[in-house]
């Protein structure tokens, strides 16, 4: 287990860079926004799934794999691109607007948090973000490294899921108000997809050194 004022520091560390509005904010209030708080909801715990993948890859050292590697790194980026890309195109080309109802909303939703597990998985920035941040506050003396890293890992990840949260249920109740403006119902697709498409142009065109 890391020291309590090691794990202190990086509680603070940590609410600096959740705060911070990333891609993962965007693509949650995304979500709130054209389809309602409950997907917005959803969306966020599958990012917070998918920051676990990472962490538990971290742990195991897979993430020092894609690091050292161009061509590992480049195929899990292009993979999330690709799938970013699909959801924008699905979005656009779809003609109905975006629904939960009663009859479908458990699958529906399902659906929504598998996306986001998927769409966080498939960015090896997270990837390189961990395996760059969490071993900083490591101790060798306080036990096995990939303990401290768990340990340290589940906070994160608790920290970014109470964000996501915020961000989700603010952009929840955003989305309604817009909702029950039909010039957005008619841009709602456009929009939504023009979202994802730029979220995929932005993963596709930045570099390895970037942050």
């Amino acid at each position: 287990m890391p020291a309590l004022t090691t794990l202190l520091f990086f509680v603070l560390a940590a609410l600096a860079l959740v705060a911070i509005p990333g891609p993962n904010h965007i693509y949650i209030v995304t979500r709130s926004i054209a389809q309602g708080r409950a997907a917005g909801l959803a969306s966020a715990f599958g990012v917070e799934t998918g920051t676990l993948v990472h962490i538990a890859a971290t742990a195991a050292g897979l993430s020092a794999l894609i690091a050292s590697s161009a061509v590992a790194f480049d195929v899990v980026r292009y993979l999330g691109v690709a799938y970013l890309v699909y959801l924008g195109v699905r979005t656009l080309l779809r003609d109905d607007a975006p629904s939960l109802g009663a009859s479908s909303g458990g699958m529906r939703l399902r659906r929504v948090y598998a996306e986001g597990v998927v769409v966080n998985v498939l960015n090896p920035k997270v990837a390189l973000f961990f395996l760059a941040f969490l071993p900083q506050f490591v101790d060798p003396s306080r036990g096995p490294a990939y303990t401290q890293i768990l340990v340290l890992g589940l906070v994160l990840a608790a920290l970014g899921l109470a964000s996501d949260i915020v961000y989700a249920l603010t952009a929840g109740a955003l989305g309604g108000w817009l909702r029950r403006r039909p010039s957005f119902l008619r841009r709602q697709r456009y929009v939504t997809g023009g979202v994802y498409l730029a979220l995929g142009a932005a993963a596709a065109f930045a570099g390895r050194g970037e942050k």
